[in-house]
């Protein structure tokens, strides 16, 4: 698993010859009504296991929650699974919002 910072994440959406990572969000339903990133993947975290199969391990994929613990939890289980392109978002939303969306709401 790789770390990632907000503005690497916005440069790497950005970049039209780059292709787009899964975006997974694990956080709760109601954090992800207040805010997320479009093109967000919304699976929570406690869901993950049974939804397993929902995930490819050949992608690369972002695992995005509040401030970076649980997506690093998430992160880590996925590995053990055999995922390979894995990416934790740094400092989470709650970065996201203060360093690339100062617009999208903070909690």
């Amino acid at each position: 698993m790789q770390r990632l910072t907000p503005v690497e994440l916005s440069v790497w959406l950005s970049d039209p010859h780059r292709t787009k990572p899964v975006m997974l969000d694990v956080r709760e339903p109601w954090e992800f009504q207040l805010g997320h990133i479009d093109g967000s993947t919304h699976i929570p975290m406690a869901s993950i296991p049974a939804r397993l199969s929902d995930l490819d391990p050949d992608l690369e994929t972002v695992v995005i929650c509040h401030h970076g613990a649980r997506s690093y939890q998430i992160a880590s289980f996925l590995e053990q699974r055999g995922f390979g392109k894995l990416y934790n978002l740094e400092t989470g939303l709650d970065g996201w919002a203060r360093t690339v969306d100062p617009a999208m709401a903070t909690y």
